[in-house]
């Protein structure tokens, strides 16, 4: 278990595993784990998938590959503001988190599905982006 409070105060209200996901989730925002493959694939589950903002449906592979490129990863880059986090333990091992990230002055609901693998570690199994239109509210 990933012991990192600081990053996810709101988690610490949650379900053991609800928490451990939102810190996990919130770790691959961290631009040192997006610029390092080894620590990014610790977090990924080896049937990863996802479907980003832009439609494009990403693999295990692709994902792992890309993430320092894209944003959030350089020093440089764009950060990324994740808030909003609510979670739901669907089944024993298994969490379901939605929240809203900004990146510059594009936002997004995003949802994630965690799984813990045979270790007894959680791993990003599935997300999806989806974009705000402008002029939408947010919470």
């Amino acid at each position: 278990m990933i012991q990192d409070d600081q990053h996810a105060p709101e988690a610490l209200a949650q379900h053991p595993d609800v928490t451990e996901a939102i810190i996990r989730e919130r770790r691959l925002h961290d631009p040192s784990v997006r610029l390092s493959g080894p620590l990014a694939e610790t977090l990924f589950d080896p049937d990863f998938i996802e479907v980003g903002a832009s439609g494009r449906r990403w693999t295990h592979a692709e994902m792992v590959a890309a993430l320092p490129t894209l944003h959030g990863g350089a020093e440089n880059s764009t950060p990324i503001t994740a808030e909003h986090f609510k979670g739901t333990l669907l089944a024993s091992g298994i969490v379901h988190l939605t929240y809203e990230t900004q990146i510059a002055d594009r936002h997004a609901h995003r949802s994630s599905i965690w799984r813990r693998d045979a270790a007894g570690e959680f791993r990003l199994y599935y997300h999806q982006a989806t974009p705000v239109p402008d002029g939408t509210a947010r919470p």
